[in-house]
């Protein structure tokens, strides 16, 4: 569909038809074009997407991705599929991983210098809220299956591990609630243009790209803590240096505050690999998918105690000054 709607209303060709992600895509010249289904998006939450691009590429970002616009000026495409738009973006393959934390810095600052209002994607001083939901869903649920004969094995090993995993996420709302009572916001700790789950692999494998559908407008430390979160689980014994060297890099753009800090820990903290775990089980209803996911959940059950001993050696590992910041450490760890 990308290359008629291409040749319609902006009269190109493509070359070559390129498999990136999860969109349509195409390269003409040194170019990809992207095609994005945005039929049930808001129109203010995807006008927000389209400011905050073209302020990212006005503060110098060469590989955020542009949307496409036809002569009107609109960039939306309507046709009897649906809603579209179309992304365009200069091709780049080289070094994508290299000072990946220095580049998310250099980012993150050109994110703090918005100067316009975000509501559909900002998730400032939201996590409590979110985090809560999140809890209380699960809780009822758990409450529901407690007088029940589990039906499978999955079922289960959530009723066993549930308490422990609500004991966690307990934690991390206090530390939160602590940071937001007891210390100040610096300079870095300004809203910035995030990701909603940056990991090593958003900005691309083979292409490096930054593409507006990605983010949120949040703290720093959200793309920090979960950027940290899934390379510990990609490989929990061999993580220690990527992120630590991830650290340092990052902090030569701009050094973290104690503020930041404690945010970062907190969403650590928080048990975000357990939750999606658990509604990723209920929700998928392939057998195949299910078996992965408990295989998945016995994993992380088993590895547990290299978990907490990952939180509780993370300040460390990441070189922070604990007692000069003040920053508090949690005593059961």
């Amino acid at each position: 569909m990308l290359p008629e709607i291409l040749n319609e209303h902006f009269q190109l060709q493509i070359e070559e038809p390129l498999s990136v992600g999860r969109y349509e895509s195409g390269r003409i010249k040194n170019q990809m074009y992207m095609l994005v289904p945005v039929s049930s998006m808001a129109e203010d939450h995807l006008s927000e997407l389209m400011q905050l691009s073209t302020h990212v590429i006005n503060q110098g970002d060469r590989s955020t991705c542009q949307f496409l616009q036809k002569e009107s000026g609109e960039s939306v495409i309507e046709s009897q599929q649906g809603k579209y738009v179309v992304l365009v973006c200069q091709m780049s393959t080289n070094r994508i991983q290299q000072h990946i934390g220095r580049k998310l810095s250099k980012f993150h600052y050109r994110g703090r210098t918005v100067n316009f209002q975000t509501n559909k994607i900002n998730r400032i001083g939201k996590w409590k809220q979110y985090w809560e939901q999140r809890l209380d869903q699960m809780e009822r649920v758990w409450n529901e299956m407690l007088y029940k004969q589990p039906d499978h094995e999955f079922e289960r090993l959530f009723l066993e591990a549930f308490p422990y995993y609500m004991g966690l996420a307990e934690n991390a709302i206090q530390y939160l609630v602590d940071t937001e009572l007891d210390d100040d916001p610096q300079a870095v700790d300004s809203g910035t243009v995030c990701h909603v789950r940056f990991t090593k692999h958003t900005w691309g494998n083979q292409i490096y790209m930054k593409n507006p559908f990605d983010w949120v407008f949040d703290h720093c430390s959200r793309d920090l803590a979960e950027w940290t979160r899934e390379r510990y689980f990609a490989n929990i014994k061999l993580y220690e240096p990527e992120v630590s060297q991830f650290f340092q890099d990052y902090q030569t753009v701009l050094p973290l505050s104690s503020f930041s800090w404690r945010l970062l820990y907190a969403r650590l903290l928080f048990p975000l690999h357990f939750f999606d775990n658990v509604e990723n089980y209920y929700i998928t209803s392939s057998e195949q998918e299910k078996n992965r996911l408990q295989d998945q959940f016995v994993k992380s059950l088993d590895q547990t105690k290299e978990h907490e001993e990952f939180l509780s050696s993370f300040y460390q590992l990441a070189e922070v000054p604990v007692r000069r910041m003040k920053i508090p450490k949690l005593d059961w760890l």
